[in-house]
């Protein structure tokens, strides 16, 4: 990997500024010393019980009861907890408001809950969960989305979303083509499982310990579900062992769960699932299902596009709105769509409800037209990159969104064409040709693939953030702000820019636990705007507390406030220079205020939901990357053997963290393409439910040549250090090994228009046989 200041910092010495440098991860030692706390480890209040989820055994059917008894008969097990135990709403706080807490009247899929067992221990509540035997009256279950849409069962209304006039644009195209293909769902397979642990307090307050990406949203459930004002209910999540999406919403689920049995028995529960159980409850990625015709020239050019994408939601809402709706924005990915035509269908089914995950929408909008452009230049002949290159976002008429979004920042060309020169794309895809021509069984296949990814919430209002900076009289520091940490260093980052806006080491600055009673309604960690919004709101709080100071050592100097300088621990004026210690140890002493709170809101972002159109994103981040593959055209088998991405960050807070990013979303793109399947049987059963039957990538599977740099330009918008959001774009990049693969199809004589995702050798052997 090559990239600007990849040595880390391991010394406290160093008086450069904080960001810009890489540096560790603020708790990479203590979790390599198994010393960093996760919810399970917190110690135990005494007088704890442990709850397990019961499960619906049917998915879909009339609950005419649920029988509890052989359980509460075995020793150690409390209670069983069902709706009757729900003070507050029986239907949990969720934007739809379609979800009940347990299930009620009717079961929507395997693996519902319809209550809880609590116990003294956690595996007796689990062992007794599954004595409990339900009386349900089966109906016939909807399990895919071409069943769905043909039932017009929706968990909200269509979209539609129109530039132009795609029905003639296909009448006029010199050439058309027609397909449709699938894209699997994906299981987020966080290392640290969905858990809460609720304790009460006095005067009907709660305390909720919650892994969750939105603590927030969280003590809006559990007071709704608890029928208290939220200010009843702290929540607190010091870090996440992984979250990719799944602890955006359905963290919520756990904490209401085991705060309406803590209700009940007045006494602290516990609620982990294990990973089974996780697998059966919690939603995955939305599958998709696509049917598009589109027209193009002979160069390649697009000339018109009807898509139509069917989302399966799972049996309720949850986040499948804004999903399916940045799947819409999305499916243009780097290429200027003139005469278009998108109908989004949000599908129920009665499966777990599908719920955010990296990229939130955006790969399922990406791939399709990668895979468009892909068949494209196959049915042209032409290399898939000049097809690409040729449709690429332009200037004047040619830079404007389908969803009427002027694209500024478009650094597309120089990025791919630099990315296509350093990889050696052309000549490798000339030595592919020639390695293939003299193989009959293993035939490799390479692609480029760029993608232009939106940073922000699509639900504008999210697109705020608050922090609060503390200095102690000794100098050091502590911040605290509304994002969560699951292991992408937004800490790390966000010590950094305040450390640099104060002028202080980055190790006198400590980051706090998430805790809805300091920063109030903060949005999800998610949509890559982590340290975009809280890095800005924690950079202005800290920015107030360095005025103040400013002020006081200009009166003491007589300078102007604006010429202090904050620098190396350092104090500085034309005069004097002082030690920070003692300019705070000062300050407090003449009663100067050395805390601050900090507000930022993302600027320029509109646009109206009813019609699609405006500015959703601040700005975009670019990114393309080279996959070469091989496949066995015996057993269907695959390896990617080669990866190189150039990739925009903008001017990065830490490379390492960002570069660590970078891969590890290919890594796990490369996973939701190739080996990551959920298979649910015809009785709506997920076999898929454990390691040992869903694959998600190894060590193993990461290629030798694995090769990232990081474009050198800053951010053109005002962002916090010139940064750019890193946490989904880079997931997209492995569409370059789908289309790889279909490449190496394609070279073989099969049918790679055929080709499903995830792309398992069984996928690419059928697609081999055509």
């Amino acid at each position: 990997m090559n990239a600007p200041d990849l040595k880390l910092v391991v010394d406290n010495a160093a008086v450069a500024p904080a960001a810009g440098v890489s540096r560790f991860h603020e708790s990479a030692r203590a979790q390599v010393a198994g010393a960093a706390t996760y919810i399970d480890d917190i110690p135990e209040v005494r007088g704890t019980l442990h709850a397990a989820p019961v499960c619906s055994p049917v998915a879909h059917g009339t609950l005419r009861g649920i029988d509890a008894s052989a359980a509460l008969a075995l020793p150690g097990v409390r209670a069983f907890i069902g709706p009757d135990d729900i003070p507050g709403d029986t239907m949990l706080a969720a934007f739809a408001h379609d979800e009940p807490v347990f299930a009620q009247g009717t079961v929507q899929f395997l693996g519902q809950v319809g209550g809880l067992i609590v116990a003294d221990d956690v595996m007796t509540a689990r062992r007794a969960a599954r004595l409990v035997k339900w009386d349900i009256e089966a109906l016939a279950p909807v399990l895919t989305v071409h069943e769905a849409h043909a039932l017009e069962s929706y968990v909200l209304p269509p979209v539609h979303v129109k530039r132009g006039d795609a029905t003639a644009a296909l009448k006029r195209a010199p050439h058309q083509l027609e397909g449709a293909f699938e894209v699997g769902g994906q299981e987020h397979f966080y290392l640290e499982g969905q858990i809460a642990y609720v304790l009460p307090l006095e005067q009907q307050q709660w305390w909720v310990y919650s892994s969750t990406q939105h603590p927030g949203e969280v003590q809006h459930w559990v007071s709704h579900a608890l029928g208290l004002a939220n200010h009843a209910v702290t929540v607190e999540c010091r870090r996440m062992g992984g979250g990719f999406g799944g602890k955006e919403t359905q963290a919520g689920h756990l904490a209401v769960w085991a705060a309406i049995a803590a209700n009940q028995l007045k006494c602290p529960v516990k609620l982990r699932l294990d990973r089974d159980d996780d697998f059966m409850v919690t939603g995955k990625r939305h599958p998709f299902a696509y049917h598009y015709r589109v027209g193009f020239d002979d160069t390649g050019l697009l000339c018109g596009l009807e898509l139509e994408m069917l989302a399966n939601c799972g049996f309720s809402a949850d986040l499948s709105g804004p999903v399916a709706d940045r799947a819409i924005f999305h499916a243009d990915n780097a290429y200027f769509l003139e005469d278009v035509a998108v109908h989004s269908y949000r599908c129920k089914t009665n499966t777990q409800s599908h719920t955010a995950f990296r990229g939130f929408g955006g790969p399922q909008g990406v791939i399709v037209i990668e895979r468009i452009l892909g068949d494209i230049a196959r049915a042209l002949d032409q290399d898939p990159l000049d097809v690409r290159l040729r449709n690429l976002y332009g200037i004047k008429d040619r830079n404007v969104t389908h969803y009427q979004m002027t694209v500024e920042d478009n650094i597309l060309e120089p990025l791919m064409t630099q990315l296509a020169l350093t990889s050696g794309y052309r000549e490798r895809r000339e030595q592919i040709r020639a390695f293939n021509a003299q193989s009959p069984v293993i035939q490799k296949g390479i692609a480029l693939t760029p993608v232009k990814f939106g940073i922000s919430f699509t639900a504008t209002l999210f697109n705020q953030a608050g922090a609060l900076v503390h200095v102690y009289t000794d100098g050091s520091v502590q911040v605290n702000h509304g994002g969560t940490e699951m292991g992408q260093g937004l800490n790390t980052k966000v010590a950094a820019i305040v450390a640099d806006e104060l002028g202080v080491p980055f190790e006198r600055v400590l980051s706090t636990a998430s805790d809805t009673s300091k920063v109030p309604n903060a949005s999800a960690t998610a949509a890559s705007s982590g340290t975009d919004l809280n890095g800005r709101a924690a950079q202005f709080a800290a920015r107030q507390v360095r005025q103040n100071l400013a002020a006081f050592v200009a009166g003491l100097d007589g300078v102007g406030a604006g010429s202090v300088r904050f620098a190396g621990g350092q104090v500085i004026t034309e005069k004097t220079t002082r030690r920070w210690e003692d300019v705070v140890g000062a300050a407090y002493a003449n009663r100067i205020q050395l805390w601050s709170d900090g507000f930022y809101r993302t600027p320029k972002i509109h646009y109206d939901k009813t019609t699609m159109l405006g500015r959703p994103f601040y700005y975009f981040a670019y990114g393309a990357a080279v996959s070469e593959v091989a496949i066995d055209t015996l057993t269907g088998e695959s390896r990617v053997l080669k990866v190189d991405i150039l990739h925009d960050v903008g001017r990065s807070i830490n490379p390492a963290i960002d570069i660590g990013q970078i891969e590890g979303g290919f890594v796990q793109g490369m996973g939701w393409l190739t080996t990551e399947q959920l298979v649910w049987n015809g009785k709506g059963l997920l076999q898929t439910h454990a390691p040992s039957t869903y694959k998600i990538p190894t060590s193993g599977d990461v290629p030798a040549h694995f090769q990232v740099d990081l474009w050198p330009e800053a951010n053109r918008e005002d962002n916090v250090h010139g940064s750019k959001a890193v946490g989904e774009p880079p997931f997209m990049l492995a569409i370059s090994v789908f289309e790889a693969l279909r490449d190496a199809v394609a070279q073989s004589g099969g049918r790679p228009e055929a080709m499903n995702a995830p792309a398992t050798a069984e996928e690419v052997l059928r697609s081999l046989m055509g």
